[in-house]
Formats: structure tokens, sequence, C-alpha cells
């Protein structure tokens, strides 16, 4: 056999055993007549020694070896005499007897170690070598038991885990689909799913009750740390259940994993509308760690100073950051210069330093009275020592959104977003309908398939943006981790969506058509949610970005640098499909 233990199971108990290791050369130290090899498997790493009074030729073949060379040795387990308390094999060592290479390599082109020194696009293109790095494998640990106490949970619960085919047909709802041309079809085209959503209600039309699937969701959109052109959910769906049953069973899974993972104990979770969310922090998804809410000032300057900024603005906002009143000139410009940038897009920042001696420093000292200053200290909660900022604009959400920004910052920068910290929460009553510039119409905030509240269903024909959803995400330390709703089962009312969204009855008939006939088959209530696994599993690991919890990951542009995808195909390929391209376009 190759091995008779792995590197990280060899204890001071199992000294004087023969036993037979194989795994990678972590280093190499030769000391006088002795050479060192630290060799590494997944399970951890074991010293071995070579001694040149026991055998000069293996010795010297030991000192040959280069780093992740590939090789099996054969020894006794001794207890060591120096030990390292920072490795769990670190009372042992194992002295070696015969050595065998099974594989030579090259030298690699990055340290295979926590604080390696490649770069992301190179350990990305070498990402086989990344994965022997105990950070990375950590991570890929962690995702699986987690998938497995999902399996579990669910399984317990009764739901039936189905699979969903990959190849479906695109619709023009969402992010925008991943296309596959058919060559037995030309002409037509497959696409990739954003989600299982039409197949798992028709699991539901199905009577299967309880389904559930770790399903791989594809969206060709832009990307950023928590977003990849490929990613995977934890999808679920439940007949004859109410908002309530599901967001009672989803929290009860999330307080399962927190804590057999992390070892906390969630709390019962709040619930928030979106309204509020919106009002207090600028954000669905609000980050619940640190507190600086939002202050709306409009009414305590209004009419009360000559700045016109303030006088013709919609929304005046502010939050208190406690303890910043000694910041200096260029820190506050450091934070003007943050809200202008075109990520954030505001026009400028306000600032009313209370200071610790009780004066008060401010960017609009000559615009207001003392008086008016001290009206806004009480409305904020200020107390000495404390900085107040503030933004203004003549769209109210639009400036929430870029004060959400500017909170986020100072919580960084506070350090207050403790990734050892858990806030979870759940946000409710979505708008059913949010407005697109880009395709200058009412679009489904989640998915056309969406139930609105009962009590709105009036203002679906004359206030369709007024109506809300019966949706719900579940929040952690400011990220959606998942969220779902309650879907439409009538048909008539599906139809009347339709229309909302500016569908002609034909149209919605082409694209949707199976789902709208299969309701007319005793379609029974149903809901549902998908949690974002690389998402959960990357709050659990206190990641920056859900890739470093993918085995193969993209980069930002979207390219995968090890395997050069995407990549142009040959002609004849090209043929096959009968497509011709026009690359001077």
């Amino acid at each position: 056999m190759y091995r008779t233990n792995t590197c990280g199971e060899l204890r001071l108990t199992d000294a004087g055993k023969e036993v037979t290791l194989a795994g990678w050369v972590q280093r190499t130290r030769k000391m006088g007549g002795m050479t060192f090899v630290d060799l590494r498997d997944r399970y951890g790493i074991t010293q071995i020694v070579f001694n040149e009074a026991d055998d000069q030729s293996l010795c010297d073949r030991a000192n040959k070896l280069g780093r992740e060379y590939c090789v099996q040795v054969k020894g006794a387990v001794c207890e060591r005499q120096s030990k390292n308390p920072k490795m769990d094999t670190g009372d042992i060592e194992v002295v070696a007897q015969e050595l065998t290479v099974l594989s030579s390599s090259l030298t690699p082109p990055f340290t295979i170690e926590d604080n390696t020194d490649g770069g992301d696009d190179l350990r990305m293109k070498y990402r086989y070598l990344d994965l022997r790095r105990e950070a990375v494998r950590k991570n890929l640990e962690l995702r699986h038991r987690m998938t497995i106490l999902i399996r579990n949970f669910l399984d317990k619960h009764q739901f039936m885990e189905v699979e969903t085919p990959i190849l479906i047909g695109s619709t023009p709802e969402g992010a925008r689909d991943f296309v596959v041309p058919s060559r037995m079809n030309p002409g037509q085209f497959y696409a990739l799913p954003q989600s299982p959503q039409t197949l798992k209600q028709l699991l539901m039309v199905g009577g299967f009750d309880r389904y559930f699937q770790i399903a791989k969701c594809f969206r060709d959109e832009d990307l950023r740390a928590d977003r990849q052109p490929e990613f995977t959910q934890i999808d679920c769906e439940m007949s004859f259940v109410d908002q309530d049953d599901v967001i009672d069973l989803f929290e009860e899974m999330a307080r399962h994993l927190f804590k057999e993972i992390r070892g906390v104990e969630l709390p019962k979770l709040e619930q928030m509308t979106w309204h509020e969310a919106m009002k207090r922090y600028g954000s669905d998804k609000p980050d619940l760690r640190f507190g600086m809410e939002f202050v709306e000032l409009k009414d305590a300057f209004a009419g009360k100073g000559d700045f016109s900024v303030f006088n013709e603005a919609a929304y005046i906002g502010g939050i208190c950051v406690p303890g910043c009143a000694d910041y200096s000139r260029k820190q506050l410009n450091e934070l003007t210069d943050f809200v202008k940038r075109p990520q954030v897009g505001a026009k400028g920042l306000v600032y009313i330093k209370f200071m610790a001696d009780g004066s008060v420093k401010s960017s609009v000292d000559k615009f207001y009275s003392p008086e008016v200053l001290a009206e806004i200290k009480e409305k904020t909660g200020a107390k000495d020592g404390d900085l107040v900022l503030i933004l203004s604009g003549d769209n109210a959400n639009k400036t929430r959104i870029q004060l959400c920004s500017l909170r986020l910052e100072m919580g960084n920068r506070l350090g207050l977003r403790d990734k050892n910290v858990f806030k979870c929460l759940w946000i409710v009553d979505f708008p059913l309908f949010e407005w697109s510039d880009e395709e200058q119409r009412l679009m489904a905030t989640h998915h056309p398939f969406t139930m609105p509240n009962p009590d709105d269903i009036s203002l679906l024909d004359e206030h369709p943006e007024q109506v809300r959803a019966k949706a719900y995400d579940f929040v952690c330390n400011g990220i959606e981790v998942g969220g779902g709703s309650i879907r439409i089962h009538d048909t008539q009312l599906q139809e009347k969506m339709f229309e909302v969204l500016g569908f002609t009855p034909e149209s919605a008939e082409a694209q949707f058509g199976f789902l709208m006939n299969a309701f007319k088959y005793g379609a029974p209530p149903h809901a549902g949610l998908a949690f974002g696994l690389d998402r959960f599993v990357s709050i659990m690991a206190g990641l920056d970005s859900i890739r470093d919890c993918m085995a193969f990951p993209k980069n930002n542009s979207g390219r995968d640098v090890m395997l050069d995808a995407p990549s142009r195909i040959d002609d004849k390929q090209l043929d096959e499909l009968q497509i011709k391209l026009d690359l001077k376009a």
C-alpha cells in the first residue's frame, strides 16, 4: 500500500510503530549530518528525519528532494527532542528507512504556504497548486461540511433532493442568460439556468411537496466580490405552507449551521420591512453589527439658514459617529472624496464636530446658528466627542443609498464589522416591482412568479409600484445570503402579473405557457427559498470574496485563467452549429 497513515494523524502514542507515509515535500533542512523533510498531505504535516549515520545514500537522496516532490517514506515513529507545539504532529517525527520518489516537481511559481508570495492571478492560473495550501483546503472542507449538514437537516424534514436540467429555455426576466447553441436545432439555443425556479414549481404541481437541490446556477452579469458567473444555491421549495412556515424552518436551519460550524447560538431573528430597512440604513441588507442609524434632518434645517444645498434638498440625512470629533481636516477630506466617487455619487459632505470640550465645529457654521446645531445634536443623539456626517439630495432613496455607503465605510474604519460577530435578520414586505432605467419599465423585484400581498392586489391596475410582495430575504452581516417568496399558483393572477410586466398574452404563452398550463391541473399553494451556498460559506469562513471558497473560480473578468476560458472554437465547430462570426463588428 502507498501509506499506512496520513501526515496529520500520528501522535506520541504511536512511538515505535513502523509506518508508511506519502505526500508532498513542503521544505527540506540540512543540519549537520541530518536532513529534515516536512512531508505534507491533505491532513497535515509530519517531520521526516534522514540520518547520514544510519544510511548515507538515503540521506544523499533526501538532499536532492525539491519542493513539491511527491514521495513515499517508510520508517519508525519516534519522539521529537525539540517539540513543535504549533503542529498537531509536533511531538513526533518519523526516522526514514526507505524513500521512493513517486513524482518529481518543477519549482512551483509561488510558495505553498498560508502566507504565500503568489498574487491572485498567478494562484488562479496554477489553482491546482493553490489548492494544496491549508488555508484554501480548509475553506473547501468547511463547504463540504456545510453541505452535509444541510442535506441531513433537509432530509430530516422530509425534503427530497431532485436534479433539474442544466439545458433549459431562455427567459428575459432577471439577469442575462448564458446561452448554448444547439447543433441538432440550427439557429436555436438552450440557456443555462439562472435558478431552477419554474422547474421546482412544476415539482410542486407534480406533488413532490418538499424539494431541495444543491444547484449550479449561471448568470451573465458584472462581477464583484460576492458574484461569480457560476455559483451554487441551496434551492428549496415547499407546498401547503405560508410565509411564517418557510421563515421558521429555514431560520432553524441557519441556527443549526451556526451552532455546528461556529458554535454560535443565534437568537430569534428580527423581521424588518423593506421600507424600514431603507429608512434606517439605506439598504435592504443592513449590517446590524454596529449602530449609526440614519436620522432624518430636513425638518431641523428647513428654513433656518441660507444654505441652498439643504434648502433645495428633498432629503437630508445624517449619522452620528461616536468618538470621532477629533477627525482631522485630512480625514474629513478623505471622506468627502469617498462620497464623491462615481461608485457612491454624492455631491458633497457636511460635518458637525461636537468637541469634547463642548464647542462645535462645522462645515456649515456660517449658515446656521448655534441653536440649530444644538438641535441637530439632540436629534442625532450625539454626545461631546462625536462626529455627525450629513448627506442631502433631491432623491430620498438615492441619497439614503449614498449614506449607507458612508455608514459602512465608517464601520470599516472603526473596526466595527467584526467577522467573528454574526447579526442576522429577515427583510420582508419588498416592493413587488422596481423601475428599470435600462428597460424603461417596471420589472419584478424578485421574479414574475412572486405572490403579491393579498391586501395590495387591488393596486395592481392603477398603482403597481405600491404593491408589496410576499417575499423575504435572509441577511447576515450586511450580505444577502438567501431569499424567497410565496409563489403565485392561480393562473388568472399569474396572467395579471405578466400583463403588468408588459408581456402580451402571446409572449407570456410562448415563454411560460408550460407553467401556466400546469397551474390548470390543481396547483397547490407553494413557496420557496434559496440560500447562496458560496456566500454562506464565505461568511462562516470570514472571507472577503466567495471565490476563496470555490475550487475553481473565475477572475474578476469572468475568465478561468487556468483553463483559458472562454476561448474561441475552431471553424469546424462553428460550421456544425451554423454560426458565422463577424469579428470586425
